[in-house]
């Protein structure tokens, strides 16, 4: 283990976080977005939620099997984003015949992004974004005083 690895480990960390706390901003903006995507019939859909996923950053199976077999009790390289899904839950209606992408019956069609879940989602990442701040000053508290060990 290097003397850096705890601070790579925040970094990927903190750059993962962000991109979660970017991704729950894109779904709040799109909230009320009816016109996001032209599907395959050529019509209007609205936007979907976005998610973030995570792994490992070192997180192939020739990778644990070499620690496995080393006895190692490594604690990994940081996270890294896998890939950012769409969610898949239906889109709300809401009658509104008022509406210029009202349906025949007056019904819009709105994202599925409930604004609650995105404030508790991007509670989660700025609580994780923060613990990975508070990490990495302390790691560079670490190193600076073993620095002036050596003085």
């Amino acid at each position: 283990m290097g003397i850096f690895n705890s601070i790579n480990t925040s970094a990927s960390a903190l750059t993962a976080q962000r991109l979660r706390m970017d991704t729950v901003s894109s779904n709040l903006a799109n909230a009320e977005t009816t016109r996001a995507t032209i599907n395959e019939n050529g019509e209007y859909e609205p936007y979907r939620r976005k998610m973030v996923v995570f792994q490992p950053k070192d997180a192939s199976f020739n990778s644990f099997l070499q620690r496995a077999r080393a006895g190692s009790s490594s604690v990994g390289n940081g996270v890294r984003v896998k890939e950012i899904v769409e969610d898949d839950e239906p889109f709300k209606l809401v009658y509104n015949p008022n509406h210029p992408d009202a349906n025949e019956e007056g019904y819009v069609q709105l994202p599925n992004v409930d604004p609650l879940q995105e404030m508790v989602d991007l509670m989660s990442a700025t609580r994780s974004y923060e613990a990975n701040v508070t990490a990495l000053n302390a790691t560079k508290g670490m190193l600076l005083k073993a620095l002036e060990i050596g003085k």
